[in-house]
This record gives structure tokens, sequence and C-alpha cells, in this order.
């Protein structure tokens, strides 16, 4: 029997996914059969315990949480050599504040369709994107994320969400944290360049680098980006001033965002930033560091269970 780990983060919902962990758990022990499951209890918990499932032969991980604990799972994955990473099919039943990785790739908000999913789904490969950046310690990190990474005001939102209850839900956490953010933080000078080409120096907002299409509790920052194309999709929100953000705020939402004058978008295999300001990341829906930092993409680098 291939063997089947489920790694939970009781705390993902803002304490949602622990209350309805009984409920799943019955529920994928009766489509499933036998399976072993890990409690994360403090952040990088599900790193550890995917590294060392896939490293021990689980040919099935399913993450339950959110979008941060998923990104946690997939890093813990890609810490293996790749013939045991490319033997592992991951599935994911989502229950977290940010759950916008979903949204792109078709898997169900409702945790027993997931679950049904994972039974009944289509295992396929989807890129991952990488980077190397300059963590809050000051030392170089790496890090792995399969939706969106970002610089500028998402970092700076993401903090902020990541510091309060979240019991609000995802939309309104999201918004309360990206309105504050608007206000105190303002607009960053940075250098970019993609795919080795000459930097250019902009202000900016805020830059997202995609491989999903969503993130910050639903804004469609990347509409054209795929999980399976080898490319990285860039969106740059540029100098725009106050009064136009808020203006131009429902794009951000209903897939318009290329309509807004001064957003540019750009597609690449590498991106490389820095800046003379403080500059935070988001990458997943967490806050890891800041720039300087260098993305790349990595095609068909997880087995994904999706509709």
């Amino acid at each position: 029997m291939s063997k089947i780990v489920f790694i939970v983060n009781p705390h993902a919902g803002n304490g949602s996914t622990g209350s309805i962990w009984p409920f799943v758990e019955a529920l994928a022990k009766d489509r499933l059969g036998h399976f072993e499951a890990y409690m994360t209890k403090r952040p990088g918990d599900a790193v550890i315990f995917a590294k060392n499932a896939a490293a021990e032969k689980a040919k099935l991980l399913v993450c339950v949480g959110g979008d941060g604990t998923l990104n946690e799972v997939v890093n813990g994955i890609m810490m293996n050599e790749e013939s045991i990473r490319s033997s592992v099919t991951l599935g994911f039943i989502p229950n977290g504040t940010g759950c916008d990785f979903v949204k792109t790739v078709s898997i169900p908000q409702d945790v027993e369709q997931a679950v049904d999913l994972i039974v009944s789904g289509s295992v396929r490969s989807i890129d991952l994107g990488v980077l190397v950046f300059q963590g809050h310690q000051g030392h170089d990190r790496c890090r792995f994320f399969h939706n969106i990474a970002s610089f500028g005001l998402g970092g700076e939102v993401a903090q902020r969400v990541n510091r309060t209850t979240k019991a609000l839900g995802p939309f309104v956490s999201f918004m309360w944290a990206t309105l504050i953010s608007i206000f105190l933080y303002g607009k960053k000078r940075i250098q970019i360049s993609v795919d080795n080409d000459d930097k250019k120096e902009i202000v900016v907002w805020n830059v997202a680098v995609a491989n999903g299409q969503y993130h910050g509790g639903g804004m469609r920052v990347a509409p054209d980006a795929s999980v399976c194309d080898g490319l990285l999709h860039v969106t740059i929100i540029g100098d725009l001033t106050i009064p136009e953000v808020f203006l131009n705020l429902s794009k951000l939402y209903n897939g318009r965002i290329y309509d807004i004058n001064k957003v540019i978008t750009l597609t690449g295999k590498k991106v490389a930033a820095v800046s003379d300001d403080k500059v935070l990341l988001e990458v997943d829906g967490e806050q890891p560091g800041m720039l300087p930092a260098v993305v790349k993409t990595v095609p068909g680098a997880l087995n994904i269970i999706t509709k």
C-alpha cells in the first residue's frame, strides 16, 4: 500500500482548521483508508514534516491549511533529491486566511469536495518559483513559492495581516491591511531587470512576480499567469497617486488590472530587484525578508492533484 501522509496546521484560518480536522480526518479515512497525520505547532514544522515524509517514501502528501502552510510543505518536498521529489504527489485541502492559489488551479475550497478531488482528480506537474533574498537577520535565504512572490506594498500588507487575529476573514483582513498600508507605507524606488536585461529604475507601489493569478485575499494581479508555461509573470504597479490607487482599487479584484495607467507587465524566467530603501517581500502570504532578491522559475517541479 502506498504511504499517505497528512500535514495539518490547526492554527490556519484563525484556528478553524483545528476545529474542522476531526470531520476531515473521518472523511479522509473513509475515502482514502489508512494514513499518518502530523499536526504543526509552530512555523517551520510543515517544512520538516514534508521533507521527512517525502524522504521516507510517502507517495501522497496532503496539506490541510492555507497558502502559508502549503508553501512550507512545498519547500519541504523541494529539499529532497529530484528522484524523491518526482515520486511524491501533493494534495491540498484549503482552509486558511489566504487560499488564493486554488483559484488558479481549480481546487475546491469546500473541504468535502477537496477530499473527493484527492481521490478522483488528475495529477499534473506545475511550475514553482524560487527566490534568493535578504532575510531579516541580514543573511541570504532561499525559498520556493507555488503562487506569488511580491515586494513593496505586498510585503507591508502581509506583515500587517500576519500580526492580526484574522478573525474577520481573508477579504476584510487583507483589505484593512491594504488600506492602512497605503497611507503609512509610501512608494519605493527600485531597480529591476528581467532575464538579465538592463536594469530599469522605477518608482513603484508593488511588484508581483507571479506563478498563480491571485494573492492578497482575492486580488487578481496576474490574469495571464499560468502554472505550467515555464514563465514568471511580472506585474508592476507604478507611480500612482493615492487618489489614483483608490480610484483603481476595484480593478485589482475584477481582473482588469492591466487597464490601470502606470501598470507595467513583463514575462521572463528570471527577475532581479534591488533598492536603497527597505522593501519588504511577501511570499505566498508570508513575510520572510526584503530586497535584494533574485527570482527564477522552476518548470514542472511539483506534482499536484487538481480537477
